[in-house]
Parts: C-alpha cells; sequence; structure tokens
C-alpha cells in the first residue's frame, strides 16, 4: 500500500501516542518480517501504520488494560451497536454536562456488559481532561472532566475503519512478558512501553493501578534481550535516559524529537529527545 493511502485512525487519545513520531519512525521498521507483534499497544498508531504498509500473515497486540483491550474487542466485533451507544452518551453529555460525566465516571466498568463497557471508555476518553487515562490504587478512573464545547464522542467513519482493520487481528490483555512465547523468528516486535521518568517523581509511568519502574524497565530489557536471541526484529521506544541507554548497550541507539502532548502545564510541552532501540 502507497504511504499516501495509509490513514492512522486516532479514535483515543493516549499518552504517548506515537502518530506524531511515524515519519521519523518510517526508516527505522525493518524492510521484511513474517508477523507484528505489540505489547504495548495503547492508541495504536504504529500497529495502524505496519497493518496499512506491510500487510504482516499475523498480528497479535495486547496490553494490560482491560478497558482498552475490551475496547478493540468490541470495536472489532460489533462496531455498530457501538455507535449507537456513544450516540446516547454523546445525547446526554450535551444537555447533562459534568453531571452526566461523574455519573459515567463513577460507574464499575466490570458490571456493565462489555458493549457498554467500550462505549463508556471511550466516552470517557473523549470528555475527561486531556485524554488522559489515570485510576487511583483501587483501579477506578479518577480523570476530571476537560473543557469541550462538542466533543468528537461518536466518529462513525472512523470507528468503522479501525473495525476493517481488526478483523484478522488477534486481541489479548496480556503482560509483555508473555510476547516471548509467541513470538518466532523473523516476527517484528515493537515495545512502547510507559518511559522511564526523565526525574523522579515527574512522570506519568501508568495506565492502569501498577508501577512502571526500574524493576519493570529491567524485565523488559531481559524480554528484548530474550526476543533478540530468537531471532527476531525488536523495536523499542523510550525516555532519554542514561539508565535506559545502559540497559539496551550494545544495540543500535537512534534518537527522534517528540513534543510533548499531554501535560497539565503547557509550559512543559515542547520538543524533547526519545531514544529508539532495535537490534537490526
Amino acid at each position: 500500500m502507497k504511504n499516501r493511502d495509509i490513514q492512522i485512525p486516532k479514535f483515543v487519545k493516549w499518552a504517548g501516542d506515537k502518530g506524531q513520531l511515524l515519519e521519523q519512525f518510517k526508516p527505522l521498521f525493518p524492510s521484511r518480517f513474517k508477523r507484528y507483534l505489540e505489547p504495548f499497544v495503547g492508541s495504536g498508531a504504529v500497529f495502524f501504520y505496519i497493518i496499512q504498509k506491510y500487510e504482516p500473515s499475523e498480528i497479535i497486540i495486547s496490553d494490560i488494560n482491560e478497558e482498552l483491550i475490551n475496547t478493540y474487542e468490541v470495536i472489532r466485533n460489533d462496531v455498530e451497536k457501538l455507535i449507537v451507544e456513544l450516540k446516547q452518551h454523546k445525547e446526554y453529555h450535551m444537555v447533562e454536562g459534568k453531571k452526566y460525566y461523574l455519573t459515567i465516571r463513577a460507574t464499575d466498568p466490570k458490571e456493565l456488559p462489555l458493549l457498554e463497557r467500550a462505549a463508556r471508555f471511550i466516552y470517557l476518553n473523549k470528555t475527561c481532561f486531556n485524554g488522559l487515562y489515570r485510576v487511583n490504587s483501587k483501579g477506578n478512573f479518577n480523570v476530571p472532566m476537560g473543557a469541550y464545547k462538542n466533543p468528537d464522542i461518536v466518529q462513525e467513519e472512523r470507528l468503522r475503519f479501525v473495525s476493517k482493520l481488526l478483523k484478522k487481528v488477534s486481541i489479548k490483555v496480556m503482560s509483555f512478558e508473555k510476547v516471548v512465547s509467541l513470538a518466532k523468528k523473523d516476527d517484528f516486535v515493537y515495545f512502547d512501553p510507559p518511559y522511564y521518568p526523565l526525574k523522579k517523581g515527574k512522570s506519568f509511568t501508568t495506565y492502569t493501578k501498577n508501577v512502571f519502574l526500574e524493576e519493570e524497565q529491567k524485565k523488559l530489557s531481559s524480554v528484548f534481550k530474550a526476543l533478540n536471541k530468537k531471532g527476531c526484529y525488536v523495536m523499542l521506544s523510550n525516555s532519554d535516559t542514561d539508565f535506559i541507554k545502559d540497559l539496551y548497550e550494545g544495540f543500535n541507539l537512534h534518537i527522534v524529537k517528540a513534543t510533548r502532548m499531554i501535560n497539565c502545564n503547557g509550559d512543559n510541552r515542547g520538543k524533547i529527545n526519545e531514544v529508539v532501540i532495535t537490534n537490526y
């Protein structure tokens, strides 16, 4: 597929979204591979590019965020009913505003049918402050409402396009470590984990109630090295810190320029170096 035909359907806002970096990533992707695996899929920008550009024989996307993965599955399997649910959310939101937002936010997603659970996830993502996904220690979504006059909650055509792309994709709730048992020689595995903080306590490092700091980063580097030994093509994004660069010493280091898109302080949004590590 020609690059000009490729569309990246951003159906959710996500911290660390890689849509802005795709132009810098294109020369870094392996030229040839069999299957594609992405264990921290997030909003799926890299996945959406890879599936259209390379058309791999098989794709496995995963994340430990159950709400996110359920939403992918519902979009794939039942997009038209999802759109109906989102239209209802939009209607109520435009009438009741914050009162409705707080009611939906307070609802326990695990008590909802999967379809309604996915609609809730998209609704909150499109109406919360900065599209930030954050939960407290009990796993409850706790982001305040954003100041949007007409939030893009329904996104009919975008969701239909996402559904079409997902038809033959395997979607899993899965921790990144398990990718080792699934990956095979000549597969391409891309990791986009929560980044290691540039300063202690100054970075958003988790999308669930579980933290992702030194020990988790060390585990991830071990997984990277295990996949390298298997003969996989492995690519990883992370912060430009000595800690990360030391973990991947001996592999190829690339610097890309990213714009911080989600930060409560507008003065802290701007260009920043990130690293991309590859074993090829």
